[in-house]
């Protein structure tokens, strides 16, 4: 069974920065995507980054986050990273890192979540 663990989470000022960082073990395929999602207190959880795992790397980003944020990833590693820049306190989520199986881009893998908060 993939397991995922976030780290990286925080307290940081407005514009300020946060790397987060998504450890994968217990691996027996290779995703199709890996990507983060965010969820803010009295909301759904949103997309928020994702990146083609297994073939050319391309990444996605919200609209909301394009231009400070960048997803990146290591597959040697089986590591995934957010960095995260410009910090706004419309950012501050509980932020999940997710992985799809291999045969689809469902994401069917979820970490336990790491919290970032931007202060005003």
């Amino acid at each position: 069974q993939l397991q995922l663990v976030e780290s990286g989470g925080g307290l940081v000022q407005a514009g300020g920065s946060l790397r987060l960082s998504c450890a994968a073990s217990g691996r027996t395929f290779s995703s199709l995507r890996m990507g983060w999602f965010r969820q803010a207190p009295g909301r759904e959880r949103e997309f928020v980054a994702q990146i083609n795992w297994d073939s050319d790397y391309r990444t996605y980003y919200a609209d909301s986050v394009k231009g400070r944020f960048t997803i990146s990833g290591d597959n040697a590693k089986d590591m995934v990273y957010l960095q995260m820049g410009v910090l706004k306190p419309e950012d501050t989520a509980v932020y999940y890192c997710a992985a799809t199986g291999n045969l689809d881009m469902n994401y069917r893998y979820w970490g336990q979540g790491t919290q970032v908060t931007v202060s005003s």
